[in-house]
């Protein structure tokens, strides 16, 4: 049974309003726990390689091999519990993912080497890539559809506020002259919302429904590829990968290349420091009001067009930002307007699951959003060694080149369906 179409908040059902608060908490944990380490990064690494220099060569190497294994971890943990989604239960699988995440994120903190470190950023990544998977299609599944694309800019409103919350813990642990290991026993904290999951959110009728239909003869991950969503797996994978790998290139380094700047050759550590967050925390407060953009256009225009035009803004942005060598007072616009049209992603979570039939929805969405952290993983190391050491504005500014093949294949993608997505693939 579809949800109902509600016209006013005051319509939505207490059901609706547990389901996304749990994806909404899902979510803001999700941006805490991933970007501990984006701050955390370089001196938690010179710390394990018992260096001073955090601009050296095996730091940024080392630190790029970590960041590879989270997004491959990633990826495959939005396939690994995506599938476990499709045949436990999405509450059920939420919490576990949520679990994996928030125990593995606290035990990076008992690192002694940055291998084990690689490690436990690897195990937390599995439980981060599931939690999109599960989280997505569980709204989908319960949620209005003319409400969505506001959903989808709230719930990734709950990255935006948990980078936010990591931004704050690693400036105010900073500041109280505590180790950057320790920061990352922040990430404990998500696990205590499980309990909470698991008793209030019930599982969605239509997943209930489509179970009972089933009889035990669910599709398998082969069918991604069979038929009419063959084409759709496909589309999907290559505009997620793009678009992932210049994204997270821009998270990773562009910290890296502020740090870098030559104003700052000489300068405290404690002001290079504060300049690294500032801009971080800018980045991702402007990226708020981009998720709202993003969905003003969706209404408008349709996912297509919307997804399309937020790729082209992305693009100029990383021109702006990076054509030419800028101090950090011209390139703070340039990054902010990287960060508000990083909105776009904001629209995957609602676009995506409704692409695929439902006992293929987390699996399909799950893999296909979640197998371009494995593109992305590789783009971080690439360009990273691409780059000379100390200096990212060229490898970022390549990295940007990506969209260009985005927005055309973006053209190329389905509008969801108007009808359930079992007939439209013919289950």
């Amino acid at each position: 049974m579809p949800p109902r179409e509600a016209e006013r908040l005051r319509d939505i059902t207490p059901t609706q309003w547990k389901t996304g608060i749990a994806a909404w908490l899902g979510w803001l944990f999700d941006g805490l726990d991933i970007h501990l380490y984006t701050l955390a990064a370089a001196p938690f690494v010179a710390q394990l390689l018992d260096v001073t220099d955090q601009a050296s060569g095996g730091v940024k190497d080392k630190s790029s091999w970590i960041q590879a294994a989270f997004l491959v971890g990633w990826a495959l943990g939005g396939g690994f519990f995506g599938r476990i989604g499709d045949r436990l239960g999405r509450t059920r699988t939420l919490g576990l993912t949520i679990l994996t995440y928030a125990i593995f994120t606290g035990m990076s903190s008992f690192a002694q080497t940055w291998w084990q470190l690689m490690a436990f950023r690897f195990l937390a990544a599995l439980g981060i890539g599931g939690e999109w998977a599960v989280g997505s299609a569980l709204l989908a599944e319960t949620w209005p559809r003319r409400w969505r694309p506001w959903i989808a800019a709230v719930l990734q409103t709950g990255v935006n506020i948990g980078v936010l919350v990591a931004c704050a813990a690693y400036a105010i642990m900073s500041g109280a002259g505590i180790g950057p290991r320790y920061v990352f026993l922040v990430g404990i904290l998500p696990a205590l919302v499980v309990f909470w999951i698991r008793r209030a959110v019930p599982e969605p009728e239509e997943w209930s429904l489509a179970k009972q239909k089933a009889q035990h003869r669910e599709p398998g991950i082969r069918d991604l590829f069979r038929g009419a969503v063959r084409r759709t797996t496909i589309l999907t994978i290559l505009v997620c990968s793009l678009s992932l790998s210049a994204w997270w290139a821009f998270m990773f380094w562009n910290s890296q290349h502020v740090r870098n700047l030559p104003e700052f050759i000489g300068a405290a550590k404690s002001d290079r420091e504060f300049t690294v967050s500032l801009v971080f925390f800018l980045v991702i407060l402007v990226s708020v009001a981009g998720n709202f953009f993003g969905g003003i256009l969706v209404r408008f225009m349709g996912y297509r067009w919307g997804i399309a035009l937020m790729f082209a803004g992305f693009l100029a942005s990383f021109i702006g930002a990076y054509a030419v060598p800028r101090d950090s007072g011209s390139l703070l616009p340039w990054v902010c307007a990287v960060g508000f049209f990083s909105g776009v992603f904001a629209l995957f979570t609602m676009y995506l699951p409704p692409l695929f039939p439902t006992l293929l929805r987390t699996t399909g969405a799950g893999f296909c959003y979640n197998i371009g952290r494995i593109a992305a993983a590789f783009g971080t190391v690439f360009f990273g060694l691409f780059s000379q050491v100390g200096d990212f504005r060229e490898a970022l500014l390549y990295a940007g080149m990506l969209l260009v093949p985005a927005i055309v294949v973006t053209f190329f993608m389905p509008e969801p369906p108007k009808i359930a997505p079992e007939a439209a693939a013919g289950g």
